[in-house]
Parts: C-alpha cells; sequence; structure tokens
C-alpha cells in the first residue's frame, strides 16, 4: 500500500504533522531530513513520559488514601462500623474515576506552573462528588448508611486532605525526579523575562539548558540543542508563524513540551481570557468594575477571619510581644504612616523588628531622593535585631495588622501598603496600585516578596487588581503558607 500524499493527510486533518514522521514532508518544508545529533521521532526521552506517568499515579495514590481516610472515618464515627468502612473503601476508585473526570491528573502535564491552589475549584467538585457516590455505595449495601452530618465531616475531610496530600505528592515528586530540560527560543527583554520567572519560581522544576535566538531557530541553528530538550519555551518579541510552526512539527514529532509567552503585553495585558467560538480564538478583556457584592462580601470576610485570627492568636502575641521588649528597649508595637486606599494615610501597626530608634537611622542608610525607583528593601538592614530576624522570616511581624484589618484600613488580601513618603513619588502610571485597601498579603508576598524589583511588583499588583476576585483572593491565601514556609525574600 502506497504511503499517503502530502494533500492527503492534510485533507485527513493532518496539517500540523510532527517533524520526522514522513522525511519528504521535512525537506519539502526546509527541515533537514536528518539532523546530527537529533534522535528519531517518538524516540523515548529520558524524563518526558516517564516524569509526568509517576507524578499522575503519585496523585492518584494521594485520592485513594483520601478515599482511605474517609473510610476510617465512617469506621471510628458514633454509629460507624468496620463493614461502613470496608463499602465506603470499596468505591475507591470511584474517587480516582472522578477525579480524571474533573481532569485533575492532566493539570501538570499540560501547564508550566501548576500549584495544588490552582485546582481548588476543581476540588471541591471532586469531593462533593465523591463523597456522594460513596454514599450512594453504603445506601446500596447491606449496611446502615451514616447521617447527614457524617456525610457532611466526609466532605470536608476529603477536601482538606486531598489538599494536602496532593501537595505533598507534587513535593515528593519534585524530589524524586530530576528537572525539566528547556531551551528558550528568542532573545531580548521577553526572553530574559522569562528565564527570571523560572529563577524566581523553583516549584517550576525547570531548568534553562539553553536559549537561541529566533531567527537562529528558524533557519534550523537550533536542532542539535532541542534534540536534548523536555521543552520549549517560544518567547520572541514577535509572532512569527513559520517558526510557530516549524516548532510544533518539532515539538509533536519527538514528545516536546511547547509553551509560548505571548509578545506583546500590550495587546494582551493581564486582564484577559481566551475562549472559543467553535474554531475561532476570541480574546476578551476584562473592562468592568469589581461588582459591590464582591468588594462587600470582600469586606466581610475580612472582618470574620481577622477576629477569628486575632482570638486564636492572643496567646501567641502576648509571647511575641514580651520577646520583643526583653531583647531591646522600646514598644512592641511598632507604628508607621502607610498610604491605604486612594492614597489617603494610616498609622499600620507591625511588632518591632528593628531598635528603637530605627526611624532616625533610616537618613543615614538610604536617601529616599536618591532612589532609582519609589521603594527600597535592604537585604542585610544592620538595624534589624535578633528576635526581629525571626519575625520578619515566618511574617509573625505582620500579625497586628490584624487590627488594621479590622478598622477598615486594610484588608487581608491587597498590594502591600507602602510608605506615604515613597508614594509621593509614584508617578501617574503607578498609582493604580491605590484603588483598592492594602492587604497583609498578596501578590507580592506570595511572587517573590524582597526579591522582585519594582517593575516587576507593579506587574503582578496589575493583573491583581485587575482580575481581582474572591477566589483569587483563597487562592493567595494558601499560597502565602508556602511562601511564609519558604521565606524567600523574607527580609
Amino acid at each position: 500500500m502506497s504511503e499517503p500524499s502530502v494533500v492527503q493527510r492534510q485533507h485527513a486533518g493532518d496539517s500540523a504533522l510532527p517533524a520526522n514522521l514522513y522525511p519528504q514532508d521535512r525537506e519539502a518544508s526546509g527541515i533537514p531530513a536528518k539532523t546530527p545529533g537529533l534522535r528519531p521521532a517518538f524516540e523515548p526521552r529520558r524524563l518526558g513520559p516517564w516524569r509526568d506517568s509517576l507524578l499522575r499515579r503519585l496523585l492518584a495514590l494521594a485520592d485513594v488514601t483520601t478515599a482511605a481516610l474517609v473510610g476510617l472515618l465512617l469506621a471510628v464515627v458514633p454509629a460507624g462500623s468496620v463493614a461502613l468502612a470496608f463499602w465506603a473503601a470499596a468505591s475507591a476508585p470511584l474517587w480516582v474515576l472522578m477525579a480524571k473526570l474533573q481532569g485533575l491528573y492532566e493539570g501538570d502535564e499540560r501547564s508550566l506552573r501548576h500549584l495544588t491552589v490552582d485546582e481548588l475549584p476543581k476540588l471541591f467538585v471532586w469531593a462533593l462528588t465523591s463523597t456522594v457516590a460513596t454514599l450512594l455505595v453504603v445506601w446500596a449495601a447491606p449496611v446502615d448508611p451514616p447521617p447527614v452530618e457524617v456525610a457532611v465531616v466526609c466532605f470536608a475531610l476529603a477536601v482538606a486532605a486531598a489538599t494536602v496530600l496532593r501537595a505533598l505528592a507534587r513535593f515528593a515528586w519534585r524530589r524524586i525526579v530530576p528537572r525539566e530540560q528547556a531551551v528558550i527560543i528568542g532573545s531580548g527583554p521577553l526572553a530574559d523575562e522569562t528565564r527570571r520567572k523560572l529563577e524566581l519560581f523553583p516549584d517550576i522544576h525547570v531548568d534553562v539548558a539553553g536559549q537561541h535566538d529566533e531567527h537562529v531557530a528558524l533557519n534550523g541553528g537550533a536542532e542539535e540543542a532541542l534534540a536534548h530538550a523536555d521543552r520549549v519555551i517560544l518567547a520572541s518579541q514577535s509572532v512569527d508563524e513559520a517558526l510557530i510552526a516549524r516548532l510544533l512539527h518539532y515539538c509533536r514529532g519527538n514528545h516536546v513540551k511547547l509553551s509560548m509567552i505571548p509578545p506583546v503585553r500590550g495587546m494582551f495585558g493581564t486582564a484577559v481570557r481566551l475562549n472559543h467560538v467553535a474554531d475561532l480564538p476570541v480574546v476578551e478583556y476584562s473592562t468592568w468594575s469589581v461588582s459591590r457584592s464582591t468588594l462587600l462580601l470582600k469586606r466581610w470576610i475580612d472582618v470574620a477571619v481577622a477576629a477569628a485570627a486575632l482570638l486564636v492568636l492572643a496567646p501567641l502575641l502576648v509571647l511575641v510581644a514580651l520577646a520583643v521588649r526583653l531583647e531591646s528597649r522600646g514598644p512592641a508595637i511598632f507604628r508607621q504612616q502607610r498610604a491605604g486606599q486612594d492614597g489617603r494615610a494610616f498609622r499600620m501597626l507591625k511588632f518591632r523588628t528593628m531598635v528603637a530608634d530605627a526611624e532616625d537611622q533610616l537618613p543615614q542608610l538610604v536617601a529616599f531622593e536618591s532612589l532609582r525607583d519609589p521603594m527600597f528593601k535592604l537585604r542585610n538592614d544592620p538595624r534589624v535585631t535578633g528576635v526581629g530576624r525571626i519575625l520578619r522570616r515566618t511574617s509573625i511581624d505582620e500579625l497586628p495588622q490584624l487590627v488594621n484589618v479590622l478598622r477598615g484600613e486594610m484588608s487581608l488580601v491587597g498590594p502591600r501598603p507602602e510608605q506615604v513618603e515613597l508614594v509621593e513619588r509614584y508617578r501617574p502610571e503607578h498609582r493604580f496600585r491605590l484603588l483598592v485597601r492594602p492587604g497583609i498579603t498578596g501578590p507580592m508576598q506570595v511572587f517573590g516578596r524582597g526579591e522582585l524589583t519594582f517593575e516587576e511588583r507593579l506587574a503582578v499588583e496589575r493583573e491583581y487588581i485587575e482580575n481581582l476576585s474572591l477566589g483569587r483572593d483563597v487562592r493567595i491565601l494558601a499560597m502565602t503558607f508556602s511562601a511564609v514556609a519558604h521565606a524567600k525574600g523574607a527580609f
């Protein structure tokens, strides 16, 4: 039987054919049929299929363990029994099936960076449907079903256990497998920023193995480097359809992941969403204000969480205040003028982490008028005390700001409040960060903290403000625990 022609294959829907599948097509498209050092198509790579399948298995193990914990709960609660736990545990395959239907095993493979907090909405739906499925199995079994309140506890346990276990699975996976090797195709600021993001977020688990100019790649000069890559990241200043088509051909034919960074920020911005109308991609911009109901609910959550946290953490706050006072003279609480929403000044509260006369010493260390950007952060500030260094690394020094939240001066999540003297130096394009209440935590704290440059800080805060939602606040609050644990950029 003769091999189908290029036209026949294109009519069959293979217009973007993998490179190396048909050597004569490579020759016609300008891609060499044989490139020195290039592996043949579909040859298993050192990391590709193995690393992804291992992660899926670890996540499935986390889900099965979650189902087992729910079964164990049904064995120990009042009115529970071993028989009830057995039938609940027997439904564990349904939990994996429900997770598969929710797409909870494919997110990591498709995304450059995928965190457990990113899938929290899906985890809620998965836990609900899986709990209902388990109860249906139990009700069909020859055992007494659990009461409704126990079912609610099972659901809550499933959400909590799955979140923790899946995070541990990803942590273990990153310790087991080597880091992915990526080749960046592109040059200029966009390629540099891409490399910078890979350095800032080690959980991406990617190392840059090489970088090539897009013109070199288009002319076949990067083939040998790509032969040893697990991922290609296109970060070009312009959109070149021929280059994208070439990379798609190669990556599909050689099981290499392909990511593309949009070239023009002014064109795409941060408040965009990509949808499809049939096969037509549509970029839609968010150009409207946040609804009043969202802001009102955000405020209610702020008050409720801040009040509860102050009650629960009261003993810790007293101990920290005593430690601050015992190490050095001066008040335990430090008050400083910061710019809040719409630039209104307020006195922000913190545990004192510096010597008592730290404000008087500041002009000797930093001259605001000589700063290139209206921000500063001293990596080795000589004014910081021993206790203060611990408080900063653990972010415990920020806890008194819960009082600012109750007063309505701050929110749990928002842009970081800056000193009034620095805000006065803002240019008009910087003042967007004053449109909402500042937060105890926020995009700056979870995306690099003190490691961020001023422009990087503005970029992540703009993205937050333009896409403000309660779900995004929950995501940032969840990410804050990881950021505090790693203490990166905390100084």
